[in-house]
C-alpha cells in the first residue's frame, strides 16, 4: 500500500567497489589500482617470469660450461654439466606454466573488475550525459577498456618483462667474460631503446585517431540497429550501408596508418639489430683468435649477445604494440570517466515512509544552452491528490516529471516531497517513492517476469502474478509462447503497444510507490487498448498522489485538479468541472478535442 517502505534494488546487488567520483582517470594508475586487488596472483606471475628468465640465461651459461667440458675431453664431468642444463631447461618451462596458469585467473579478474567499475560509474551519470553520446559508443568503450587492459597485462608479462630481464641478465653474464663488451652492450641497448621510444611517441596521434574511429563505428552500428524500423520505413537501407561503409573505411584507414607506423619501427630495429649482431659475433671470434676466449666463451657471447639484441627488439616491439592499447584505454577513460554532474552523497538521508506530498518551490530550469523551460515555477500537490498537467508541447510538463525524479537538478528553487528537498535525499529512497508509466515504455530484452519484477527485485513469483492481474496483463501473458518466461525482445518489440503498457503498469503495481507519474501513458494506443489500459491505470492511481501529463483530456475527467501550462508557467488551475464551465484555455482545449459537450 502507498506509504510502505519499498526495498531498493541496491539491497540486492553488491555495492560498487569504488565510490563514485573516486576512480583514477590516469591510465597507468587506473590499471595499478585494479591490479592492487589481486596482488598475490600478480606476484606469483612476476616471480615465475623472473625465475623462467633466470633459468633461460643460466642455461646459456650451462651450455658454455658443457662446451668447455667437451673441449677438455673431461668425460667425468660431462654428465654433471648435462644434468645442470637439463634441470635449468625443465625449471624454465615449469615456471612459464605456473605463470600462465595464474594469469588465466588474475588477468581475467582484473578486466572483470574494471568493466564493473566503469559500469558503476556510467550509471552515476545524469541523463544529459547519455543524451550527448551514443549508447553503442559507450558500450564499445567499456569493452575496449577491458580488452586493452588484458592485452597490456599480457604484453607486459610475456613480451616486456622477459626480454627486459633477459637483457639485464645476459649483459651481467657477458660482463663476467668481458667487462668492455658488457658495457658496450649496455650503451647500445639504452640508445636503441631511447630512439625507439621517441619514434613510438611520435606516432601516438595516429593510434588515438584509430581508437576514436573504432569507437565511432561501434556507436554507429548500435544506433542503426536500434532504429532499424525507421531505416526500413524510409527505404534507407542502401543509404545506411553507404554511411556505415564510409565509417568502416575511415576506421580501416586509421588502423592501416597506425599499423604501418608500427611496422616502420620494427623495420628500423630489425636492420639495426642485424648489423649489431654480426659485429658482436665478429668481436667474439676475434677474441678467440687471439686466445682471449675459450670455445665456450664464444658460444656464450654469441648466444647471450643474440639474447641482448633480440631482447631489445622484442621489448621495443612489445612496447610499440602497447601504444595502440594505451591509446584505446586513454580514449575510453577520457570519455567514460567524466565527473558526475549530479553526484549522490553517500551520507544523504533516506526519504522514510513518504506520504506523497509534492511541492515545486519557485524553481528555474533550462536544458544546457537552450531557452528557459521553467521560470519562477511553483506548484503544490497534496498527498493522495490527482493532478493533470495539460498544455501545448514545449510548455514544460514532461520536464516537471523529470525534475521530480531528479534526472536533472534545478538551477534555482527547490523540489520537495513531504517537506524534504529531493536534492539532499539519497537517490535510492527517491526512486522508491516514485513509479512511472510513460508513453514510451522501456523494457529490457529479458523475460516478462524479469521486466515486471524490475519494480521490486525481491518480489516472489506470486507477487509478480498478482501485479500482472491487477494491471489486466495476466490474460495476455498466459497466451505468450513461454508465458511469464517469454523474452519480450529489444525494448519489448515482440509485444504490442497495449501489452507493453500493461507490463509497465504491472511493474508500477509491484513497486507500490506513493507517487505515480503518468506521461502520456495512453496516447499511442488505439481505442480498445486505451480502454483496457485506462481501467488498469485508474485502479493503480487509487490512494496515490498522481501527476499525469496528457493531451487526451478525456483521461483526466475524474482528476482532482487540472493545471494548464504555457511557456513554463501556470495559466490556469482548478477542478476539471470548474475549468470546463468558465471561459479559458482549458475550455478551449476541450472544444478543440470535441469534448465541450461532455464537459458542459
Amino acid at each position: 500500500m502507498p506509504g510502505l517502505r519499498i526495498v531498493s534494488d541496491e539491497k540486492f546487488v553488491n555495492p560498487p567497489e569504488v565510490a563514485p567520483g573516486t576512480i583514477e582517470r590516469r591510465p597507468l594508475r587506473f590499471i595499478l589500482r585494479a591490479i592492487g586487488k589481486h596482488k598475490l596472483g600478480h606476484l606469483v606471475i612476476f616471480l615465475s617470469v623472473v625465475t623462467a628468465v633466470g633459468c633461460a640465461v643460466g642455461s646459456q651459461y650451462a651450455i658454455k660450461n658443457m662446451v668447455d667440458v667437451l673441449a677438455r675431453h673431461n668425460t667425468g664431468a660431462i654428465w654433471g654439466a648435462f644434468a645442470v642444463l637439463a634441470g635449468l631447461i625443465a625449471a624454465d618451462n615449469l615456471s612459464w606454466r605456473v605463470g600462465g596458469w595464474m594469469a588465466a585467473r588474475s588477468f581475467v579478474a582484473v578486466t572483470g573488475d574494471l568493466r564493473r567499475t566503469l559500469f558503476d560509474h556510467l550509471l552515476g551519470h545524469a541523463p544529459g550525459y547519455f543524451a550527448e553520446r551514443r549508447p553503442g559508443m559507450l558500450a564499445g568503450r567499456i569493452s575496449a577498456t577491458g580488452n586493452a587492459v588484458f592485452r597490456i597485462e599480457s604484453l607486459t608479462a610475456w613480451n616486456v618483462l622477459p626480454p627486459l630481464f633477459g637483457v639485464l641478465g645476459a649483459i651481467g653474464v657477458i660482463a663476467t667474460v668481458d667487462p668492455l663488451m658488457g658495457a658496450v652492450l649496455v650503451g647500445v641497448a639504452v640508445v636503441l631503446g631511447l630512439i625507439l621510444a621517441k619514434m613510438a611517441d611520435a606516432g601516438r596521434s595516429l593510434h588515438h585517431e584509430y581508437a576514436t574511429a573504432a569507437a565511432t563505428v561501434d556507436g554507429e552500428l548500435v544506433d542503426v540497429i536500434n532504429n532499424v524500423g525507421v531505416v526500413r520505413a524510409f527505404g534507407a537501407s542502401l543509404r545506411e550501408r553507404h554511411r556505415f561503409a564510409a565509417d568502416v573505411d575511415r576506421e580501416m584507414s586509421a588502423r592501416r596508418d597506425s599499423l604501418r607506423y608500427l611496422e616502420k619501427l620494427r623495420i628500423f630495429h630489425a636492420v639495426t639489430t642485424a648489423g649489431l649482431t654480426a659485429c658482436l659475433l665478429a668481436w667474439a671470434l676475434t677474441r678467440w683468435v687471439h686466445g682471449l676466449a675459450t670455445p665456450g666463451d664464444v658460444v656464450l657471447i654469441a648466444t647471450l649477445g643474440f639474447t641482448v639484441l633480440h631482447g631489445t627488439r622484442d621489448l621495443a616491439v612489445a612496447l610499440v604494440e602497447m601504444v595502440q592499447d594505451w591509446a584505446r584505454l586513454n580514449d575510453a577513460l577520457t570519455s567514460l570517466l567524466v565527473p558526475h554532474d549530479m553526484p549522490d552523497d553517500p551520507s544523504a538521508p533516506a526519504l522514510e515512509a513518504p506520504h506523497g506530498g509534492v511541492r515545486f518551490d519557485d524553481i528555474d530550469f533550462d536544458y544546457a544552452g537552450a531557452r528557459p523551460v521553467l521560470r519562477r515555477f511553483s506548484l503544490e500537490i497534496a498527498p493522495g491528490e490527482r493532478v493533470g498537467l495539460v498544455g501545448r508541447s514545449g510548455s514544460g510538463k514532461t520536464t516537471l516529471l523529470a525534475l521530480l525524479q531528479r534526472q536533472y537538478d534545478v538551477e534555482r528553487g527547490r523540489i520537495l516531497i513531504d517537506g524534504a528537498d529531493i536534492a539532499s535525499l539519497s537517490r535510492a529512497s527517491l526512486a522508491d517513492a516514485i513509479s512511472v508509466v510513460s508513453q514510451d515504455v522501456q523494457l529490457f530484452h529479458r523475460s516478462v517476469l524479469e521486466n515486471i519484477r524490475y519494480g521490486k527485485p525481491g518480489a516472489s513469483d506470486r507477487e509478480v502474478r498478482e501485479a500482472a492481474r491487477a494491471a489486466h496483463a495476466d490474460a495476455f501473458i498466459e497466451t505468450l509462447p513461454d508465458g511469464y518466461k517469454t523474452l519480450v525482445g529489444e525494448r519489448g518489440m515482440k509485444l504490442s503497444g497495449g501489452q507493453r503498457q500493461r507490463i509497465a503498469i504491472a511493474r508500477a503495481f509491484l513497486r507500490d510507490a506513493p507517487i505515480l507519474l503518468l506521461d502520456e501513458a495512453t496516447s499511442a494506443l488505439d481505442s480498445e487498448s486505451e480502454a483496457g489500459v485506462q481501467e488498469a491505470l485508474d485502479k493503480l492511481a487509487a490512494g496515490r498522489t498522481v501527476i499525469a501529463v496528457a493531451h487526451r483530456l478525456s483521461t483526466l475527467r475524474d482528476f482532482d485538479r487540472i493545471v494548464v501550462m504555457e511557456d513554463g508557467s501556470i495559466i490556469d488551475d482548478g477542478a476539471p468541472s470548474v475549468l470546463a464551465r468558465r471561459p479559458g484555455p482549458y475550455r478551449d482545449l476541450l472544444r478543440h478535442q470535441g469534448l465541450h459537450i461532455i464537459a458542459a
